[in-house]
């Protein structure tokens, strides 16, 4: 196991205490790298609920995202709201998506997001 980045796990605090959740981040992870916002835990498991939520056939695991973080130490993951893989030219999916990534996993990052222009 890797040791996690101490300044990213200060990052992920501070998206934590709820002081903003504008931070944009990419990272590297198992060879994917991974752009978008970073949100609050709590947040980002309340989204994902409510889209679970409106499907037919995946409502019933809406539940399991309504139970609160466990309040364990530092964050050990990172939150990412409006995100995407990027792969060649094009970022998955298109409209932006929500990414669960352990920050022991990341091989690198950088403050920002990234999007390509044909222009």
């Amino acid at each position: 196991m890797s040791k996690p980045d101490e300044l990213l796990v200060d990052v992920a605090a501070l998206v934590e205490s709820g002081r903003s959740n504008q931070m944009s981040l990419t990272v590297v992870a198992g060879g994917a790298v991974i752009t978008g916002r970073l949100a609050p835990e709590a947040v980002w498991r309340q989204r994902v609920s409510d889209v679970l939520k409106d499907s037919d056939r995946l409502g019933e695991f809406s539940a399991v995202f309504d139970a609160p973080p466990k309040d364990e130490g530092p964050p050990s993951h990172l939150h990412f709201h409006v995100a995407r893989i990027l792969q060649g030219t094009v970022g998955i999916p298109e409209t932006g998506g929500m990414y669960r990534v352990a920050i022991k996993d990341v091989s690198a990052w950088t403050m920002g997001d990234f999007s390509y222009s044909d222009h």
